[in-house]
């Protein structure tokens, strides 16, 4: 069989750096937790204040989470199922998404008997804490602001647990919370 001769750029460099530097944007994500198992406050108590996210059971998520986040991602780690509901901390995507252990192991709640390490169904990815909100914004103020008519959070019938935010959603959000923006990077 013939080599291939791989195709060589002549597009210099400069006129190439900006198509990658879009390729490589921050991504923002909400991240749901019911505060009655896991809280922000564990995830900034944990050793070096990371915590692998696991047990997530919805393809959709699962895809958001294998696919799309990536190291240095941000995060609104968000309180559900709570009396109020709302954002409790900010955080960072600490690693790629790998093989969620707890699909192999039956004596784990999220145990999967259809799942295989050799294809797994399910992927964890690594969080870290970065700030708890100074102020906790419930989700009436995040419905409340017009800046936010649009996130995935405020909309009726939204579940999903890994969602993702865009800029200015984030940006609000920490606003929100009584932090500045920057602090963030």
């Amino acid at each position: 069989m013939a080599e291939r001769k791989k195709k060589v750029s002549t597009t210099p460099a400069k006129r190439r750096a900006p198509i990658a530097a879009a390729n490589e944007a921050r991504g923002y994500w909400l991240l749901k937790t019911d505060p009655d198992s896991f809280q922000f406050v564990d995830l900034w108590r944990a050793p070096r204040r990371r915590t692998t996210w696991d047990g997530v059971r919805n393809h959709q998520a699962r895809n958001f989470l294998r696919d799309s986040m990536k190291p240095g991602d941000l995060v609104i780690f968000y309180h559900s199922s709570a009396e109020p509901p709302g954002v409790a901390g900010f955080a960072r995507i600490a690693n790629a998404a790998q093989p969620d252990l707890t699909q192999f192991d039956s004596k784990d709640e999220h145990f999967d008997p259809k799942a295989r390490r050799a294809e797994p169904t399910w992927y964890a990815i690594e969080v870290e804490a970065l700030a708890p909100a100074r102020q906790f914004v419930p989700l009436d103020a995040l419905k409340s602001d017009p800046r936010l008519a649009r996130m995935l959070v405020v909309q009726r019938g939204q579940r999903l647990s890994v969602q993702p935010v865009q800029p200015l959603e984030w940006q609000t959000v920490v606003e929100l919370a009584g932090l500045d923006p920057e602090e963030f990077g």
